[in-house]
């Protein structure tokens, strides 16, 4: 089967990238696969551009390959499961604890949201031996349209939505999940912001959750007029009003690296960030390659950057002012970077498709299986599930992360509660990029967690 989809049209404010995917048949488990790489109309990480953000399909079956099955290929390439990116990032010590997100609800905002997301959750956590959570929900009050396999980006959203419920599932199993979908495509500039807002205002509104996972967000660039000021200054009004609601919202950093598009898809000429993930009451999560063994005990990480359009978004706003927690957690090397702007991201962990996790997909246009997936959007979700095991722990929501993130990272807690990404940079297509560095920078923030010891310092900090 050859299956394409074609670039979509221009409209109002937004150019949808890509929206290319080939695939050259069903083939069974192990045997030799194609890429399958979803462009999406998004700048960044879901933020979308789906061109950091590929899939590849490996398998028609309901038992997905083991990690070692998948390095045994010619590729060589790691598929983490779930129970070994646990073991990765030591959140199994947790887990094992019985903290696993019990009470805890995870708020999900995505476009159109998926037609088969029930079935391809159950089928993943048949797969993976993991219990359904609690509840499931599916909220759309801005109502809804037909899942159309030939629109410009639908497929793209559909598998977003897998990675987002899967994942957040697999690392806090006993939490619940509220899926909000828009009805509106969320590509460049406003486009499907301002639907966005009212989802999550909503969410909040009527108290349904304490942790927001987005991945998605515009090139800070494209919202620099008047109207985009407005969406902004709306969202930012918002996101400072949920401190005092002990709400975490975490974001995603980007999928071109220092590289974002603006509304006719044009890279900027000069490193860029995007917006929400710039935002200063928001968390922002980045992306790492991990090399693990295929017990998912850890080895080390880089930087996520495999060449042109995949690689972590990471850099310095043009907009927002730094905030107190990075002029006070800083030190002077930084300072001088940052010249008094917000830096980007707060942490980090893995995100690259080379280094991939799998998700499962049913969707109508795509071959039923398991798909390696990659992008920073898969940042999101990791942590809103680490954050949910959190608050149960805790006893009560940890909020707003970033003041208590910041100080662990300037102390001597940082050596334990983080591993500090060093190797890398995030350069890319010609656009400079930054350095991974020992303490935070504008590539991997403060690094990775280790889950265990970060969860300690954080319910400490409260």
């Amino acid at each position: 089967m050859n299956f394409s989809l074609s670039p979509a049209a221009h409209r109002k404010s937004t150019l949808s990238l890509v929206a290319m995917l080939l695939i050259w048949g069903i083939v069974p488990m192990l045997a030799t696969t194609a890429a399958v790489a979803v462009g999406h109309a998004h700048s960044g990480a879901l933020s979308f551009t789906f061109v950091g953000q590929n899939f590849e399909f490996v398998s028609s079956d309901v038992t997905p390959p083991t990690d070692a099955q998948c390095r045994a290929t010619g590729t060589h390439r790691p598929c983490y499961s779930p129970q070994e990116i646990r073991n990765a990032y030591n959140l199994t010590p947790v887990i094992n604890a019985g903290y696993v997100g019990t009470g805890q609800t995870i708020i999900i905002v995505d476009s159109f949201g998926s037609p088969t997301i029930a079935n391809d959750l159950a089928t993943f956590d048949a797969a993976y031996g993991l219990p359904d959570p609690p509840s499931f929900t599916i909220l759309s009050p801005l109502g809804t349209v037909p899942f159309d396999p030939n629109g410009p980006d639908e497929i793209g959203w559909a598998a977003e939505t897998s990675l987002d419920v899967e994942w957040s599932h697999a690392m806090a199993p006993g939490a619940n999940i509220i899926l909000m979908t828009s009805p509106v495509d969320e590509t460049e500039g406003v486009q499907g912001l301002p639907e966005f807002l009212q989802l999550e205002q909503f969410a909040v509104n009527n108290h349904l959750g304490n942790i927001i996972s987005q991945s998605w967000g515009a090139t800070e660039n494209t919202l620099m007029d008047d109207h985009g000021r407005g969406v902004i200054n709306n969202f930012d009004a918002f996101y400072k009003s949920l401190g005092d609601k002990h709400v975490t919202v975490l974001t995603s950093s980007g999928d071109s690296g220092s590289a974002n598009i603006d509304i006719n898809g044009d890279n900027f000429p000069f490193p860029t960030v995007n917006y929400p993930a710039s935002s200063r009451y928001v968390t922002c999560v980045g992306g790492t390659s991990l090399f693990a063994d295929t017990d998912g005990n850890y080895q080390s990480e880089t930087v996520w950057n495999d060449g042109p359009g995949s690689a972590t978004g990471g850099g310095i706003s043009q907009i927002f002012e730094e905030p107190s927690y990075q002029k006070t957690n800083l030190p002077g090397s930084d300072q001088t970077l940052l010249n008094h702007h917000r830096g980007i991201p707060d942490i980090s962990i893995n995100a690259d498709p080379r280094t991939s996790i799998l998700v499962f997909l049913s969707i109508p246009g795509l071959p039923t299986g398991f798909f390696r997936i990659g992008g920073t959007s898969e940042g999101s979700p990791l942590w809103a599930g680490i954050i949910a095991d959190g608050n149960q722990w805790a006893g009560h929501p940890l909020g707003f992360l970033n003041d208590k993130l910041y100080s662990i990272g300037n102390s001597s807690a940082a050596a334990t509660a983080f591993h500090d990404t060093t190797v890398g940079n995030n350069a890319n297509q010609g656009i400079p990029g930054y350095n991974a560095v020992a303490g935070w920078d504008p590539a991997t923030g403060w690094g990775t967690p280790d889950v265990a010891a970060l969860l300690t310092d954080l319910i400490a900090k409260h």
